[in-house]
């Protein structure tokens, strides 16, 4: 695996130190190439067969690394597959297309969601939307497939950048540990009416959704915030609040020390908000459906095809006024708010771990024509 995840070995234990804790079950070893981590590496190998082998150059040298220290370990081990998670500037996939060619061992190139699509937030997404396109039309000659994540944003812009749609192979990446998330046997008293969670990043839409939170308390309908994220958007969110004067009904906390933690905020807001105008899931509103929690949320990455508008949670456009409507129509209503969250946890429960890394392994048996363990 080529991966851009640097966390695992300077001994953080987030989302990919717990995907391989499943995933690795149904594979002899794994051997992960990652970028040069920041802090000291500590970690070398994770649940037995997961090996890490952080570059030792910086990015400018990531192709040329990849393609050595690759060839190093399919001669050794005689792996079957090179998975390139792409994305950026495509280093993984670059230096994977190399190392497959030298080798002659496949490569699949994994694009979990590309920025600026299906809505560009500034011209930095437009370039980067650009530089995706070209690395796709290039790949697409030299890739055995490309992974995506959800079945209806991606596989269309893959097939209108000139990929055929036979070589597009459709694996979930979300997987939620449904002992954590879940829903409360008794539900908790609400100390939020909407919680978001998330990077303080430009596709987040944060200045949508405060303009959609002034908008409610204008019209004598304030809805309590919670905003629980890091980024360089913060300071600017804050002085927003300020500005229009929703400190009353907006709290904001940087960071939750656990996934039970994080939980436990979900079941005590009435509905989780995404305003985001790209993404791959996104993760966290699953999390909260499956703790009972509906979503307002854009069309983007899994929403579209998990969100039954009116059912489990409600859809909205990318702009303040859908958005504001959406929320309203979400919280205006407590009786069909809570069977909206009853309907959602139904819907989050789709995304059990277990089922959905065997998935993920599975599809890549088949890629490769080897029968599943």
């Amino acid at each position: 695996m080529v991966s851009g995840d640097r966390q695992v070995a300077i001994g953080e234990r987030g989302p990919f130190h717990s995907m391989q804790r499943e995933f690795s079950r149904y594979f002899e070893r794994i051997d992960v190439l990652c970028p040069r981590p920041e802090r000291p590496v500590t970690v070398r190998t994770i649940h037995e067969r997961v090996h890490f082998h952080p570059a030792d150059t910086g990015r400018a040298g990531m192709v040329g690394y990849i393609a050595r220290r690759g060839a190093e370990l399919i001669a050794e081990h005689g792996h079957s597959l090179i998975v390139s998670h792409d994305y950026g500037w495509f280093y993984n996939g670059l230096g994977s297309a190399r190392l497959s060619r030298a080798t002659g061992v496949p490569y699949l190139s994994e694009i979990h969601h590309v920025p600026g699509f299906p809505v560009a937030a500034d011209l930095r997404e437009r370039f980067d939307r650009a530089v995706a396109r070209r690395y796709v039309r290039w790949a697409r000659t030299r890739a055995r497939a490309f992974r995506v994540v959800n079945h209806d944003e991606m596989p269309p812009l893959l097939e209108s950048w000139g990929v055929p749609r036979e070589r597009i192979v459709v694996l979930p990446s979300l997987y939620i540990d449904l002992e954590t998330f879940r829903p409360a046997e008794r539900r908790p008293a609400p100390e939020q009416d909407l919680v978001f969670v998330g990077r303080l990043v430009n596709n987040k839409g944060l200045d949508r959704i405060v303009e959609a939170l002034d908008r409610l308390a204008r019209a004598g309908r304030p809805a309590r915030t919670l905003f629980v994220g890091k980024g360089p958007l913060a300071r600017r969110l804050l002085a927003d609040v300020h500005r229009r004067g929703l400190e009353a009904h907006v709290r904001y906390v940087d960071w939750l020390a656990t996934p039970a933690d994080l939980a436990e905020v979900y079941r005590r807001s009435r509905a989780i908000v995404c305003a985001s105008t790209c993404e791959g899931g996104p993760r966290v509103t699953v999390e909260a459906m499956a703790c009972g929690t509906p979503a307002v949320s854009t069309r983007v990455g899994m929403m579209g095809e998990l969100i039954e508008p009116g059912v489990n949670g409600e859809l909205v456009g990318f702009d303040a006024d859908s958005l504001t409507a959406g929320i309203e129509r979400l919280l205006g209503d407590e009786a069909r708010r809570a069977e909206l969250g009853r309907r959602a946890a139904e819907a989050g429960a789709r995304f059990e771990y277990a089922r959905v890394l065997r998935g993920y392994a599975h599809g890549l048996y088949d890629l490769v024509g080897e029968p599943r363990p």
